[in-house]
């Protein structure tokens, strides 16, 4: 039945959202109806509210939003008679809306936002903001503005009650107010889970008060600047004073400010591989002879990744499944954890781990001899095995990268699918608890545009792309997908700029990919609203990528050995201009019209994208020797 609400719904708002383009909502609400007028908030304002806590705290959110752009005297009342906006908790409820939707009316006379529980109030209330001028994203008073809000009827609430997005505080240190930075701004696309990646090699950032080394060593390494991956090894005499970690009065509060914006935080403890900062903290908890020199690492090449994908480590930096100290030293650290996360799950990674070591193991071949486990994929599989025990036995439940799948999987384990779409696909199957989270779909660490002017990591994500991602693959049973989330790695990522720059508009794309109906999404009607969204960001002084208006680059063999150069853009309405000639190409330059092949003797191209007589796209320079190597063509022909 709410499925058939819902399709009604759609159908009959449809023409109406297409006709108002000062609308302009991420993520798309599920029905949205443009009506004629507008109201316009004047001081002093009022907000009415019910009765109800979590309602007061929810208009006081609202109030400072507003009063600082507008700096209008603005009040709450414990009613709704004669309010401007009326916060109301539904009963008896629409079951329509669950816990989460709301209903958002505006007309010329008042505002009214409903919904069952407070989340929806919440919801609502950043559509609201949406609504306003993008004037409502500053932080200082705006003078002389007329803030009118379009007369619309909304009905919304999300596909999945998942919705999240990833943080590596790891590989570079966020501080505590950065991360509520980072929650305010996911809060308002209507992500509501954090997870949070706390330990790696690179660092141990929560502390565990039963094991102080892991903050008092395993949080610090030699700071280096460049591409991570290739740093040279730290010297003996640099200081190890580049990093940090959250107190455990630290992770409270972050974890309070969340659920005032009705945010889970998902703690990720990564193990057996990624532990390079817990055993340079403890290296009895290794395996292997000489973890006792072990360093935490600073980004300087400790594994192998060859072209057929079965890569190693070049030191050892996993816990040891044969080893009995390493589950005492999981229980404790475990213990903690769960009596401060309220949150159901505890993250307990389970990728990527290095093997080499355990192949020559005497103790991994005794453990398997006396478990009689046939194979590597049998040992991690009793190390997961056993960490869920310990898991379950503190009241939470596993969630792990999909690799915990292999070798048998822990029979009350959820898995977070990675690695594309296939691992989700078989642990619901199993029927097991599954979130998307594919690389091929939702890695907001790679680059976003050609990479010849993105900074350098592995592969590339566009925005086209990520607003393809659908958590619910063909043939699979949605009940067991709990939703989907994107993730942002920050190996390359030093500073909270350049993470906001990585993090949108990409996380809108995801922000709509696991909110708004599948039936409704439109590339061409994001793209707009997207851009809506970019004016209020420049505002709020919120760095986003524009890669989406540049010019996207596809080379081949030309069978002369010579580059073939396909061209094309994301968005429509752009024209490409191109030069070969070494000198900066504007609109007075060649258009591109169909492929190109590149000159002999030329040294680069050039190309750069307009809107109307506009430069939009950035200048994109890629040297002959660069088109050659895309092309497959042996450099020296």
């Amino acid at each position: 039945m709410k499925l058939f609400y819902t399709f009604l719904l759609i159908f009959f708002s449809s023409f109406s959202f297409g006709q108002n383009k000062t609308i302009a909502i991420i993520p798309e609400p599920v029905t949205l109806s443009a009506v004629q007028g507008e109201y316009t908030l004047k001081g002093p304002l009022t907000i009415g509210i019910s009765d109800n806590i979590q309602a007061a705290e929810i208009a006081g959110y609202l109030l400072n939003a507003i009063t600082a752009p507008t700096g209008y005297l603005t009040t709450i009342q414990k009613n709704n008679s004669n309010a401007n906006i009326k916060l109301i908790l539904l009963s008896p409820e629409e079951k329509v809306l669950g816990n989460e939707g709301y209903k958002l009316s505006v007309t010329p006379s008042s505002i009214t936002i409903s919904a069952n529980k407070a989340a929806g109030l919440f919801y609502g209330v950043q559509s609201l903001l949406q609504l306003l001028p993008k004037e409502i994203a500053s932080k200082t008073v705006v003078a002389d503005k007329v803030w009118s809000v379009p007369c619309v009827e909304i009905t919304d609430f999300p596909r999945f009650g998942w919705r999240g997005l990833m943080f590596d505080v790891v590989r570079h240190f966020f501080t505590k107010e950065e991360v509520k930075d980072f929650i305010d701004d996911m809060a308002k696309y209507k992500f509501n889970l954090l997870h949070l990646h706390l330990t790696d090699d690179q660092g141990w950032r929560i502390e565990i008060k039963s094991l102080p080394k892991l903050t008092t060593v395993g949080a610090w390494n030699v700071k280096k600047i460049g591409t991570f991956g290739t740093f040279s090894k730290p010297e003996d005499n640099e200081p190890r004073d580049y990093g940090g970690f959250y107190t455990q009065e630290d992770i409270r509060e972050i974890i309070q400010y969340a659920r005032d914006r009705f945010i889970n935080i998902l703690p990720e403890i990564e193990m057996p591989g990624h532990s390079l900062a817990a055993i340079a903290s403890y290296p009895e908890l290794s395996c292997t002879p000489g973890a006792d020199k072990y360093k935490v690492n600073s980004g300087e090449r400790f594994m192998v990744w060859p072209p057929s994908g079965h890569f190693y480590g070049l030191l050892d930096n996993t816990l040891c499944p044969a080893n009995e100290k390493v589950y005492a030293f999981i229980d404790k650290v475990i213990t903690e954890v769960a009596q401060l996360f309220p949150f159901e799950y505890i993250h307990m990674g389970g990728d990527e781990t290095a093997r080499n070591f355990w192949e020559k193991s005497p103790a991994i071949k005794a453990l398997m001899q006396k478990e009689k486990l046939k194979n590597l994929d049998e040992v991690q599989s009793y190390f997961v095995k056993r960490v869920e025990t310990i898991i379950r036995s503190k009241g939470k439940k596993l969630i792990g990268w999909d690799e915990i799948l292999q070798g048998g999987l822990a029979p009350n384990a959820a898995v977070m699918s990675w690695r594309g779409i296939q691992g989700g696909i078989e642990a619901a199957k199993q029927k097991h608890e599954v979130v998307m989270s594919p690389s091929t779909f939702a890695y907001l660490d790679y680059m976003q545009g050609d990479r010849a002017i993105e900074p350098p990591v592995y592969a590339t994500l566009r925005l086209n792309k990520a607003y393809q991602f659908d958590p619910v693959p063909n043939g699979v049973d949605p009940q067991f997908i709990k939703g989907g989330q994107a993730n942002l790695w920050t190996e390359q990522i030093y500073n909270t700029r350049h993470m906001q720059y990585m993090l949108w508009p990409r996380a809108f794309a995801i922000a709509e990919s696991v909110w708004s109906p599948k039936q409704k999404k439109n590339w061409n009607q994001f793209v707009r609203r997207v851009e809506t969204h970019f004016d209020r960001f420049d505002i709020a002084k919120i760095k986003y990528s524009p890669a989406l208006y540049d010019a996207v680059v596809a080379v081949k063999n030309n069978g002369k050995d010579l580059p073939l150069i396909e061209l094309s853009t994301e968005v429509e309405g752009l024209d490409i201009y191109y030069s070969f000639d070494n000198s900066f190409p504007d609109n007075f330059y060649p258009k591109y019209k169909e492929p190109l092949t590149m000159p002999k003797d030329a040294a680069a191209m050039k190309i750069i994208t307009y809107r109307g007589d506009k430069p939009i796209g950035r200048m994109i320079v890629i040297t002959s020797d660069d088109l050659k190597k895309r092309a497959g063509i042996k450099s020296g022909k």
